[in-house]
């Protein structure tokens, strides 16, 4: 039996209020079972003000997660708000863990913490909840799925980079219990009788316009030149895409992209370097032709709803954890609208479903899982669901 519930609380200033409020939620909603876990999303006020932290120690469970842009729950959808997403069962194992510091050795570092969680547990985990902090001139959504890949191979991972509401991203934080942090990934292991399922709603692929642009110097997610023209150059030069226009959704056709079940792999510029390079939320590589896709409150709010369609009409849904990448928000902001896919989830999804929606710096969800084995992605632009 799985059992989840979503509370929120408001109260930033008052942290016995803020307490208060979500006891009172879990209290009235849900009896604790066996095991139980939190999720975490907040704007970062709720950090700065000590606010997580005094929740997190009052809490009789642990508690992972990340700063977000914006949220949404089944009771309410908001910008300054805490909301937290409860697992609670008496047949599944929730073993949290975090990281050391990553920025020495992503892999070793995390290999190091999931040995440590996973010590008195046997078997391989059903499903990993993974949560790393958004560091992308350093290390890529992409980075993140494969360093876990080569600990977990095939066990599905799902999850969101961290974000915050910032012009240049420079406040984001992962959450670990009453501890916060900018360089260590929480993660949480599902063992037991858990059978995850996912949705991948993002943008559709024929709205693609070819830039006749190929990508000529790139290492990982920084692509250093396109045409042979310095990234930044290129943009400006070419299309006349100021360096302040970061949320434009790329559509990469190269041969690693063929292997995503059908998915389209989009890719977005986060930011530029001094030397005009630009950095992206996943890898790119050599030789990729690069068409813009459209992106704009119909393309967003249509895919959303094509996934919330698909979640509605599922049989035996315990509970959903959504993560909406938060260039999809941005676009929302051009025309005022930034908390609409919010609100078009909690106004659709069903009223028997408990959920937590956020805004997402990478969103890290299977394209499919065929014969046991997941085959994990770093997506971009794409609102992700996961239905236990």
């Amino acid at each position: 039996m799985l059992k989840c519930v979503s509370v929120y609380t408001c109260e930033i200033d008052d942290h016995v209020i803020a307490l208060s409020e979500i006891k009172s939620q879990l209290d009235s909603k849900i009896a604790l079972l066996k095991s139980t876990v939190g999720i975490v999303m907040c704007n970062p006020e709720f950090i700065y003000g000590g606010t997580v932290e005094y929740i997190c120690s009052g809490l009789p469970f642990d508690v992972v997660g990340i700063t977000t842009s914006s949220q949404s729950t089944n009771d309410e959808v908001g910008e300054l708000i805490l909301t937290l997403f409860v697992m609670t069962s008496d047949d599944i194992q929730f073993v949290p863990g975090v990281t050391e510091s990553i920025t020495t050795d992503v892999y070793e570092s995390t290999k190091k913490a999931y040995e440590a969680a996973s010590a008195e547990q046997s078997g391989l985990p059903q499903l990993v909840l993974t949560f790393p902090p958004f560091l992308l001139e350093k290390f890529s959504g992409d980075l993140f799925v494969g360093v876990w890949e080569r600990i977990l191979p095939g066990v599905p991972q799902f999850g969101s980079l961290a974000i915050d509401d910032t012009a240049d991203f420079s406040e984001c934080s992962t959450i670990y219990n009453d501890k916060n942090s900018e360089d260590t990934m929480p993660f949480i292991l599902c063992y037991g009788n858990i059978n995850p399922r996912f949705i991948i709603a993002t943008l559709d692929e024929v709205s693609g316009i070819s830039l006749s642009a190929e990508v000529t110097k790139a290492k990982d997610n920084i692509v250093y030149e396109i045409n042979n023209i310095v990234t930044r150059d290129f943009f400006l030069e070419s299309l006349g895409i100021p360096e302040s226009m970061i949320a434009i959704p790329l559509l990469i056709d190269s041969p690693s992209a063929k292997n995503y079940d059908g998915i389209p792999v989009i890719r977005e510029q986060s930011s530029v370097t001094a030397e005009g390079a630009g950095v992206f939320g996943g890898n790119i590589e050599v030789g990729s032709k690069l068409s813009l896709l459209k992106a704009d409150e119909e393309s967003i709010l249509s895919t959303s709803l094509q996934g919330l369609k698909k979640l509605n009409d599922m049989e035996g849904v315990n509970g959903a954890l959504i993560f909406s990448c938060v260039s999809r928000r941005i676009m929302l902001i051009g025309v005022n609208k930034p908390l609409a896919e919010l609100q078009l989830v909690k106004d659709t999804i069903r009223t028997d479903i408990p959920f937590m929606m956020g805004g997402s710096g990478g969103e890290i969800c299977p394209t499919s899982i065929k014969e046991g084995v997941a085959f994990n992605r770093n997506h971009e632009y794409s609102m992700v669901i996961l239905i236990v």
